[in-house]
């Protein structure tokens, strides 16, 4: 069997799209399962969009996702790589302009001398007749005195290419056998601009020939294109390659995921706390999966178990919900030391944006792990979970100290005898098992529910309701800091029975 080689080819005209991503992803999967090489090119013959941080954004992105290709462009300062460069489009224009050279001397294309007003009339033309939007082919036969007539008018000329009659017919590997009449194409198409541009029909099917791509695996949004290509390979003489359609990913409503309706930039999920390894779990899931009930699958387990037949046909819907369960999955996963190093630049941003007073030290973080880990949906949660350890008093509600069963007095007499209690202990039995044994043993005395107890307390030292386990969380509060809050929320709450 031919070598496997597939390729993603990402237009550097917006950040790096969840859908890019996870057509990154089988390509890499499949790749890697049939020990067949992955290449990343960068499609940016659309000049006026693209741009250098977008085309960042999407290197960087899919190589924090750990997807790593074998030749392509370099990123974080590597040189580009691999036999068949350059692997930017703009710099392979020669290659283009050879490749419509050929089909041009071959009769297989065409000049192409239509204004857009003549192309626009007859759209309207058509649209009024009810006909199908089509080229009618007004140069298909011109001669060469017509054509230099023209020329001399200076009339400038793009290339089209002659679709000839028929039906196309393919096997896809996800979608099975397909078959398309040509008459749907919209007529003989544009493959080089006036301007001597090449289009993505074109420049496609030139790279992937040149590249000696074996496989062509991306969105069902490109199978009406299909037929488009495999004329143009055939046309160029190149073996056609193998393709495979991924299902769309879809809005929650089975809508076709677009950021009017979803968040669809890798780097905002990033930015928000979901760890590479979720994120490359659940996008494998979009329309994929292991066959078992499995779901939870590091990256070399999945490409241990890739069947790309086995691919769905059916629209993946995303579902966040979904993938922030996958993602707390995985940081319960994560060694204590990394989560606290990935930790770390989210609580910097709380601090930067004023939610927190001070960052803490990595040592700080590692304490807390055991207290947040099994709570974080995503590390972005972190100030949400344990930020009012790192401020120098949190903003206490005072109504919302005093539990549903007690009044303002019971709550300040609460608060004051748990500080006496803490404080008779002393600091050397400031342990969690200490400090329940002494709370528990004061609600029994004075007749309280244990739980009434806790919440008043845990919401006059953390100003939440809910936290991570109260006595814990006292403990890496300190000895100090808890004597000092709940003296502070005893005399809040006594100030709501204050005279006004």
């Amino acid at each position: 069997m031919t070598d496997v080689r597939v390729r993603i080819a990402p237009s550097p005209t917006g950040p790096l799209h969840i859908g890019t991503a996870r057509t990154a992803l089988f390509n890499h999967l499949y790749a890697r399962h049939m020990g067949g090489t992955f290449i990343l090119r960068l499609e940016d013959t659309d000049v006026a969009r693209s741009t250098e941080a977008f085309e960042r954004d999407i290197l960087d992105g899919l190589h924090g996702l750990g997807l790593e290709w074998d030749e392509g462009p370099g990123v974080a300062g590597r040189d580009e790589r691999g036999p068949y460069g350059p692997y930017r489009q703009m710099a392979r224009l020669p290659l283009y302009a050879a490749a419509a050279e050929r089909l041009l001397a071959a009769d297989l294309a065409y000049r192409c001398y239509c204004t857009p007003d003549d192309l626009e009339a007859e759209r309207k033309r058509q649209d009024a007749a009810g006909e199908p939007s089509r080229y009618p082919g007004t140069c298909a036969a011109l001669g060469p005195a017509e054509r230099a007539a023209l020329e001399a008018q200076g009339r400038s000329s793009a290339l089209r290419f002659r679709v000839t009659p028929g039906v196309v017919a393919f096997d896809d590997i996800v979608r099975g056998h397909v078959e398309i009449d040509t008459s749907a194409l919209g007529g003989d198409f544009v493959i080089v601009r006036a301007d001597g541009t090449p289009l993505y029909h074109f420049t496609v099917v030139v790279d992937d020939a040149e590249m000696a791509i074996t496989h062509v695996i991306r969105g069902e949004d490109h199978l009406s294109n299909t037929p488009k290509h495999i004329l143009l390979f055939r046309a160029l003489g190149h073996q056609v390659p193998a393709f495979a359609h991924l299902p769309l990913i879809l809005n929650p409503d089975r809508t076709k995921m677009s950021k009017r309706k979803s968040q669809t930039a890798v780097d905002d999920y990033v930015a928000q706390g979901f760890i590479r390894e979720a994120l490359v779990n659940y996008l494998a899931l979009l329309g994929w999966s292991t066959g078992t009930e499995e779901e939870i699958l590091a990256l070399d387990e999945i490409v241990a178990r890739f069947d790309l037949s086995a691919v769905n046909r059916a629209g993946a819907v995303f579902d966040r919900e979904r993938l922030e369960w996958m993602n707390g999955q995985w940081i319960r996963r994560l060694d204590p030391d990394d989560l606290a190093d990935r930790l770390l630049p989210f609580l910097d941003a709380d601090r930067i944006l004023g939610r927190i007073d001070r960052l803490p030290s990595h040592d700080e973080v590692r304490a807390i792990v055991p207290l947040v880990q099994e709570r974080l949906p995503t590390l972005g949660a972190i100030g949400d979970v344990a930020g009012f350890l790192f401020v120098a008093q949190p903003a206490v509600d005072p109504a919302l100290v005093v539990p549903k069963r007690w009044d303002t007095a019971t709550t300040a007499d609460g608060l004051e005898a748990a500080r006496a209690a803490i404080e008779a202990n002393g600091e050397v039995a400031f342990d969690a098992e200490g400090l329940e044994a002494t709370l528990r043993a004061l609600a029994e005395v004075r007749g309280w529910k244990a739980g009434d107890l806790f919440m008043a307390i845990r919401v006059a030292v953390t100003g939440r309701t809910a936290t991570p386990p109260l006595f814990e969380t006292l403990v890496a509060l300190g000895f100090g800091r808890t004597l000092a809050r709940l003296v502070r929320a005893r005399d809040l709450v006594r100030e709501l029975d204050a005279p006004a």
